[in-house]
């Protein structure tokens, strides 16, 4: 039986996971789909939590920090949380999809002297699209806004007078994704006192300028850029500098025209949107902020990585090979934008590390065996090729465990790869050398593959987010394999919101990998459109405590009952369930031992192998001697199966796959729960990653690792853990959204703190 004949099976197998009246499970699905809202066919539409127009959505839990009245935090600063009286929120209810939501914001019972003010408004991406914002009141300047997913962030100004009570100031204009309200709207507001309450002379406007990097602002002297600068900056409004006072307040000429203007204030503005970059723990969304206001390049971002790669892979031995071509390509994607004004696409100029078991052109895939070091593929793997197609640049291959056989990730080629939080054990594996880099920023985003639970387990060990996708959702082409019935690759990221955008990339349907088609119609219009920061408000998650899944080690089952007890006090319901057939299906092996042999030798085969390697087969590399030694035994035994269609392979195929969705269905549909939770490793770094990882890759189902938090295993919180969420086939958003809450609720990751930022 070939890889071919092998994909057809496995497809099958996926049609009847997605399908009811399939024979295989009909039961249990059926039932779930008719009595349970929570357990329809995914869809293109996030989910609504069984909210209405009729049923408006719940408000958004307010800060544990809220407070009644304006809190002073500086000497001209003002804090009002979400829940001050202070501040006036209003917009429709029961809205339905497609129709527009206005957002009219107001102030009261503040003091006369407020001439600048920033507000924060968090949203819903489930339920809201952001459109645009305009001024309202009579002298309202907007001098600055920034949009981010789930979070808008408005500086305005008065320079002209006071503020009203009760007097709308900004309006903010979205449209309806789903049932929606003024109830899936929080604001909080920072404002800033003139220092005698007097003003300027300006109109009313929304100002659109180029804006540039000016001086350092901190006109009030507290050491940093605040709404009290821009509070200061109104005060002096249309001063020259013939006036005394200019030496006070010439910090503040941003755009040096010896006055200070409408510019200035829209410059200081921006300082304090946009942060300066800085490169530890970036994500995708600063990156692009940063290009867009003209502070970074790509090429600048290629060079800081290729130097913390250069400081610090000496120790991780994380990388295998460095993109010769990167700075090249970043220079490229420069000179694109600078003629364009556009990004390429979602991923444009960032710098990705990639398991080197992806066919990537221009470089070598090796599955870190010494044997494979001249592979240099004809072609580019699918996925490969849909990161470069949205703009990313591969920036460096990263080690693995070679050929992807352990949890280690040691290689004749990379040797051993160490953990970044504790440089004496592993980073877990397969992916552990996407999982290091990514960790101790190395790089923005990667990727990895999982047969058994080698993106989930070094994200566990890392503090990442990975996620393994429904067997289906993205393409196996070009990929060296493990076992083509389990293989299947994902991304791993610092964020869930990164992971999220990375998966819209990767995903979609291709011609060379028949499971993909059961992906069409099944893949929404953005996994980005879950990042809902109350996304674990009415959810019902499952918990299973059995000790195979749950394993025995106190950290980790203190750690995973903190994360349960913050899924409730986020609004989760949390349920104990039991998993039937649990002890049958974990009695089960993977398949990598059997498929291995056959699977390698049809990909050293293909078309797209480079040209310079010889072998065509396993025992051909055997014989080589250039291999890991230390899994030479493992090797051997695989390459002794002679037959691989026999009905002892056949039986576990089936009925492994079967009783594995049938039982996870039937729990899923009793419990009527939106996702299984369970460690996603059972033992801290370098203990037993335990059995749990292997329901999703039995099933096919899809599963997320998020940190939950760091084990005590020297005396000190020093070992990473996480937790995974498991979820129905092609029902990604929804972990995506639970993920993100949790996240964002908890924000457990830490960067290692071995590897700095270089302080040139």
């Amino acid at each position: 039986m070939n890889n071919k004949l092998l994909k057809s099976l496995l497809s099958v197998l996926i049609a009847t996971m997605v399908f009811t009246g399939s024979g295989i499970f009909p039961v249990p699905y059926a039932s779930a789909q008719q009595d349970s809202p929570a357990m329809e066919s995914p869809s293109g539409t996030p989910p609504q939590n069984g909210n209405t127009p009729e049923e408006p959505a719940s408000p958004n839990p307010t800060p544990d920090t809220a407070v009644d009245d304006p809190t002073p935090i500086e000497s001209n600063v003002l804090q009002l949380a979400a829940a001050s009286p202070s501040v006036i929120v209003k917009g429709q209810q029961n809205l339905r999809f497609g129709e527009k939501l206005l957002v009219n914001i107001a102030l009261k019972d503040i003091p006369d002297a407020v001439a600048a003010e920033k507000f924060v408004i968090q949203y819903s991406t489930s339920r809201l699209e952001f459109q645009e914002v305009k001024a309202a009141g009579d002298g309202i300047q907007i001098v600055g806004h920034q949009a981010d997913p789930g979070k808008v962030t408005v500086i305005t100004a008065n320079p002209t007078s006071k503020l009203a009570d009760n007097e709308t100031i900004i309006t903010i204009i979205f449209k309806a994704k789903a049932a929606a309200g003024i109830d899936n709207v929080t604001v909080s507001a920072e404002l800033g006192l003139s220092p005698d309450g007097e003003y300027g002379a300006a109109g009313s406007s929304t100002l659109d300028l180029d804006i540039q990097k000016g001086l350092s602002g901190d006109l009030n002297r507290n050491g940093k850029i605040d709404i009290g600068d821009l509070a200061k900056l109104v005060h002096y409004f249309d001063v020259t500098s013939a006036d005394p006072q200019w030496e006070e307040i010439a910090n503040g000429d941003f755009n040096t025209n010896l006055r200070i203007d409408l510019a200035d204030l829209a410059i200081l503005a921006r300082k304090l949107l946009d942060k300066p970059f800085e490169l530890v723990e970036t994500t995708v969304a600063d990156i692009h902020a940063a290009m867009q206001s003209g502070e970074l390049t790509a090429e600048e971002l290629v060079n800081m990585y290729l130097k913390r790669i250069d400081r610090y892979d000496g120790q991780l031995h994380s990388i295998l090979t460095v993109n010769p071509h990167a700075l090249d390509i970043a220079k490229e994607m420069d000179a694109e934008y600078k003629a364009t004004g556009k990004l390429r696409g979602p991923l444009h100029g960032i710098p990705v590390i990639v398991k080197d078991n992806f066919n990537t052109v221009g470089m070598p895939t090796t599955a870190g065996c010494k044997c494979l070091a001249n592979n240099f593929t004809t072609t580019d793997s699918f996925m490969i090729q849909k990161l470069k197609d949205a703009g990313a640049i591969i920036l460096a291959k990263s080690n693995l465990h070679e050929f992807a056989f352990g949890t280690t990730t040691i290689s004749s080629l990379g040797g051993q790869t160490y953990n970044p939080y504790d440089l004496t054990r592993n980073p877990g594996g397969s992916s552990g050398g996407t999982g290091a880099a990514l960790a101790a920023n190395l790089g923005v985003i990667g990727l990895g593959t999982d047969t058994g639970g080698s993106i989930r387990i070094p994200s566990s060990y890392n503090s990442l987010v990975g996620i393994r996708p429904t067997i289906g959702l993205t393409s196996r082409e070009g990929i060296i394999p493990l076992a083509i019935s389990q293989d299947v690759g994902g991304p791993m990221a610092r964020t869930v919101a990164d992971a999220a955008l990375m998966l819209d990339v990767v995903s979609g349907y291709d011609k060379h990998d028949l499971a993909t088609s059961y992906s069409i119609g099944r893949i929404p219009d953005s996994y980005t459109d879950y990042l809902d920061v109350n996304g674990l408000k009415g959810a019902r998650i499952g918990i299973v405590r059995d000790s195979s899944m749950m394993g025995t080690n106190a950290e980790v089952i203190r750690l995973t009952n903190r994360a349960i007890s913050e899924m409730e006090r986020m609004g989760a319901t949390v349920v104990d369930v039991t998993i039937p057939n649990l002890s049958t299906i974990l009695s089960y092996s993977s398949l990598s031992g059997t498929e291995f042999k056959f699977n390698l030798n049809e990909y050293l085969n293909s078309p797209s192998i480079g040209p310079d390697v010889k072998f065509k087969s396993l025992s051909d590399i055997l014989a080589t001697g250039e291999i890991l030694e230390s899994q030479r035994s493992s090797m051997v035994a695989r390459n002794s199966i002679e037959v691989l269609e026999t009905e002892a392979y056949k039986d576990i195929l089936l009925y492994r796959t079967r009783t594995t969705q049938q039982s996870l269905l039937s729990a899923m549909a009793d419990n009527k729960i939106d996702a299984l939770l369970y460690p996603s490793t059972a033992a801290p770094v370098g203990g037993n990653s335990g059995s749990a990882n292997r329901l999703s890759p039995f099933s096919g189902f899809p599963a997320i690792s998020v940190p939950a938090g760091f084990a005590s295993i020297s005396g000190r919180p020093d070992s990473p853990i996480g937790i995974e969420l498991l979820g129905k086939p092609f029902d990604e958003g929804t972990l995506i959204k639970l993920a993100y809450a949790f996240e964002q609720g908890t924000k457990y990751r830490i960067a290692p703190e071995l590897f700095p930022a270089l302080t040139n």
